[in-house]
């Protein structure tokens, strides 16, 4: 149903998302409509598709960031500390922000200094968006995102918005007990989201969900 959700509008888009069951419960819904995909989005921003960013990076389609949403929704109480990796434009990073509130924090990873700087020029379009820039609830840094950011950890949850080659150790690590993982994983020449839980106990069980096709989580290309 993902292709026959696109909008007029960003109401319109999320109204769809919710009508063909991609969007599933309320929190999730208000937090995207809360968030005005235009300003992150440089053309045809309320068509559920990826879009072209710069830096050979995409915005994902509206409907996978709904669904990481709603996979980690059980972690993303208010409050909640969270972590984007492979943050590009920013947009689900605010959406994010909506979701935990005003007590939570919400760190954005990328690994090129434009795309850092893109994600606050977009959140800068909003008066929300200032704000929690402005308040420190969200902040975008520059680092490579396999390695997590660990002096905002322990975080209760962890979104990574890039495919990696594996699931880095060092964002298991960051993950608080209990907390999930939301990461896509390339397998030979196919891409799968894996799911991962770590329990109170320190135990980590994962598993494996739907095919995906994501751009790779990769070093800057000056870094090469």
């Amino acid at each position: 149903m993902a292709w026959r959700s696109s909008g007029a509008s960003n109401a319109a888009l999320i109204t769809n998302l919710a009508g063909n069951g991609l969007i599933t419960t309320e929190r999730v819904k208000k937090a995207m409509l809360g968030v005005d995909r235009a300003h992150y989005a440089p053309s045809s921003p309320y068509e559920d598709s990826p879009q072209r960013i710069g830096y050979s990076a995409t915005i994902s389609a509206p409907h996978m960031h709904a669904s990481a949403c709603e996979s980690l929704l059980r972690f993303l109480s208010p409050g909640a500390r969270v972590l984007d990796v492979g943050s590009g434009s920013g947009y689900l990073t605010h959406v994010l922000a909506n979701l935990v509130g005003s007590e939570g924090k919400v760190i954005g990873v990328d690994h090129i200094q434009g795309l850092v700087d893109l994600a606050e020029s977009n959140m800068g379009k909003s008066a929300a968006g200032r704000e929690l820039l402005a308040s420190g609830r969200v902040r975008f840094v520059k680092a490579d995102g396999r390695k997590g950011w660990s002096e905002g950890g322990p975080y209760d949850a962890i979104h990574v918005g890039a495919a990696a080659a594996e699931a880095h150790g060092p964002l298991i690590e960051q993950l608080k007990a209990p907390g999930r993982m939301f990461i896509p994983v390339a397998e030979n020449l196919s891409q799968f989201i894996w799911v991962y839980d770590k329990k109170e106990d320190g135990s980590v069980k994962k598993m494996r969900s739907f095919g995906v096709q994501y751009v790779p989580l990769t070093d800057a290309p000056a870094e090469r």
